[in-house]
This record gives structure tokens, C-alpha cells and sequence, in this order.
């Protein structure tokens, strides 16, 4: 199903429901007012229509909202009370829901491994505790992909960052593709006729060679818009500095990917920038690179990341070494054989002077405060 598919679906049911006749144009707007929102514009730039998500089943929460916004548009109250009451419940049936994409994008960082799921309040369309789509291939339905295609049509640098993740490879994919395949692709174009396992092979090929042309156009045209991931998707997988040079720390990304990004790069000015931005938010391993790496010249400030870490519940200066088979399994005495240790020494400081460490635990109460406050 696409967009102008579901609008031309509840226009007709509508329309045979209530005698009334209705403008597609004003569908759209009772599709949009069905989630709560003001108009189908104000739905446009924050989300997109899917199926199978759990936002259907708020609909009729959402009726009030359908019968005001067919009244302002025109039709009489006993015309909306029906049309409220008619909408809901087929959008209901149909399986007919919305999906934010900051929360889709977020979801398919999750899926990817890239990220966790964001605990910051920010993705609470989702049903008390229930991790949102169980099955994310459902979910990336042909009307949300249809809905993606139309926004990202419009220059919106979110859709078309969805849909590059969507089209993704897997990193260790891109431009790998099974040996052989790429033979009877180029087979196949210069006119040989292919049956069997190398038409198979051909065809798989050529499919994954227009998903890797699909991701790349996506890719690149979030980045033109200056779509911070995109970009720092570009320098992941291709080493562009783009996203280095134009991006102040202040933008919303993960600073620990950054930084590790950044020093597969040789960017050490940028990495040291990032990891204290993650240190800043709390990253208890930042903190450590940047006492072992970027900040052994300067003892107070090191000693700061050791106070914050131990704020923060964990003690950098401890060793954690624990008892492993050779295999790196951790060591069962049920078991028994040789036993290995396993871990890292804890960081060592030279001391510094009283008022070195009073400084020193202030400025790590303060960064505390703040990211208490995060």
C-alpha cells in the first residue's frame, strides 16, 4: 500500500459511509488529525505512516481531534461526529499507524549495533515498557517506505537518512560482494542468456548493487543537507572529514563514536575533543583514554577524571583482572585446566598538591551536577 493508496481508500470508505462527497485533499488532513496532529504538514515534517505499529492502537484516543479538524475544513458537526467515529475505526482495522523519525532513525541505529536506544525520554511513543518493533522488518512496511520516498522527494534530510539506513550494507559488505556473482552479473549484461544458479547469482548481484546505489544516494543527499549522522556515517565507512569540519560538539550524536571514528582517522586534535566530550557526559572509558592518551601531561585534570569516574561509581586506579580458560571463556573451577588472567592495571597518577586536589574534586563535583542533570 502507498499514501495515495490508503488516502483513496478512506476517501471512498467515507464517502460510501456518510453520503458525503470529500476532497483527497481533506483526507489527508483527517489522516493526519486521526494522530493528533494540526494539519498533514505538521505530520509531514515529524513522521511518516506505517503499519504494524503500536501507535494504531491510539487512534481512537484521537477522534475528538478528527471531528474538530473536519469541521474547520468545512463539513457540518453531524457529518464529522460520523466521520470521526468512521476513520478511526478503519485506520483500527487496517493496522494503519504513524512512526516519528527521530524515533525510526533511532530504531534502525539500534538494530544496525550502532547505538543503544536512547534513554532520554525523547522516544515515548511506545507502550509502557515495550521495546518498540519486535519485528523491524514488518515494520518497514511499503507504505512507510512509499511515505519516505515522498518526503525525502521534498529535500527532507531525515527521510533520507531512514532510507540510507534502510538500504544499508553491512560494513564488512560494501563492495563485497560473493566471489563469482559479479562474473555472471557482467555475463548477464553483455547479453549472455543465464539459467539456473549463475541467473541466481547474476540476479542477487544486481540487486544488491542497486540497494548499495539506493544507500548512497540517500546518503549523500543527508549530507549535502547537512544531516549530522549522515555525515558521520561518510566518515565511518569512507573516511570523509566532512562531518569533522563542519560539525560543532554541540550537535546530537553519540561523542564515544565520534572519537572512535575520529582516531581510525588519524583526526587526534578531534578524537581528544570527543572523548572529552563523552567524559563530559559521563563516559566512564573515555575518561580513561583521555588520562592514558590525550591528557598525561596535565596531572590535575587527570586527576579530575578520576574523582568524576568515582562519582560515578567506578574506580579507574583499581586493577580488573578476572580468571579466564585459554579459550577467553571466563574460568569455571567445575571445569578446572590451566587458568589465564584476563583484564587491565588500574591508571597511575603521580600526586598532586592539596590545592591541586581540591581544584580537581570540584571541577569532577561539577561535571557530576551536570550530568546528573542530563
Amino acid at each position: 500500500m502507498k499514501i495515495k493508496e490508503l488516502a483513496y481508500s478512506a476517501q471512498q470508505h467515507l464517502q460510501t459511509r456518510t453520503g458525503t462527497q470529500f476532497k483527497r485533499a481533506h483526507i489527508y488532513e483527517l489522516l493526519a488529525a486521526a494522530f493528533g496532529f494540526n494539519s498533514y504538514a505538521a505530520l509531514s515534517a515529524e513522521a511518516v505512516f506505517t503499519k504494524h505499529s503500536p501507535t494504531s492502537r491510539h487512534v481512537p484516543l484521537y477522534d475528538g481531534h478528527i471531528k474538530l479538524r473536519c469541521i474547520e475544513i468545512g463539513y457540518p458537526l453531524d457529518t464529522a461526529v460520523k466521520v470521526a467515529s468512521i476513520l478511526a475505526a478503519q485506520i483500527a482495522e487496517q493496522g494503519i499507524g504513524i512512526v516519528r523519525l527521530d524515533d525510526l532513525i533511532a530504531q534502525l541505529l539500534y538494530g544496525s549495533g550502532l547505538e543503544e536506544w536512547p534513554n532520554d525520554g525523547k522516544h515515548e511513543d511506545w507502550d509502557d515498557k515495550e521495546e518498540p518493533w519486535v519485528n523491524q522488518e514488518e515494520q518497514i512496511s511499503p507504505l512507510l517506505l512509499d511515505c519516505l520516498n515522498v518526503a525525502a522527494s521534498r529535500n527532507h534530510a531525515d527521510a533520507h537518512y531512514a532510507l540510507a539506513l534502510i538500504h544499508a550494507p553491512a560494513y564488512d559488505d560494501f563492495d563485497g560482494h560473493e566471489v563469482g556473482s559479479d562474473y555472471w552479473y557482467r555475463q548477464a549484461q553483455d547479453g549472455r542468456e543465464l539459467t539456473g544458479v549463475e541467473k541466481e547469482w547474476a540476479d542477487a548481484y544486481a540487486a544488491k548493487l542497486a540497494q548499495d546505489e539506493k544507500f548512497m544516494h540517500h546518503l549523500r543527499e543527508a549530507a549535502n543537507q547537512g544531516h549530522p549522522e549522515a555525515l558521520l556515517e561518510l566518515a565511518d565507512r569512507f573516511n570523509d572529514p566532512t562531518f569533522f569540519e563542519r560539525h560543532p560538539l554541540s550537535v546530537n550524536v553519540n561523542p564515544s563514536r565520534v572519537a572512535e571514528i575520529a582516531e581510525r582517522m588519524g583526526r587526534h586534535q578531534d578524537t581528544r575533543r570527543w572523548l572529552t566530550e563523552a567524559a563530559n557526559s559521563g563516559d566512564t572509558e573515555a575518561m580513561r583514554q583521555l588520562i592514558e592518551e590525550y591528557d598525561r601531561g596535565d596531572l590535575p585534570r587527570c586527576w579530575t577524571w578520576v574523582y568524576l569516574a568515582k562519582l560515578l561509581g567506578t574506580d579507574l586506579t583499581q586493577d580488573e583482572y578476572i580468571a579466564i580458560h585459554e579459550d577467553g571463556t571466563p574460568y569455571d573451577d567445575d571445569i578446572g585446566g590451566p587458568m589465564y588472567a584476563s583484564g587491565r592495571d588500574g591508571v597511575q597518577l603521580s600526586s598532586i598538591s592539596a590545592q591541586q586536589e581540591a581544584k580537581a574534586r570540584r571541577g569532577a563535583l561539577e561535571i557530576f551536577a551536570k550530568i546528573q542533570n542530563i
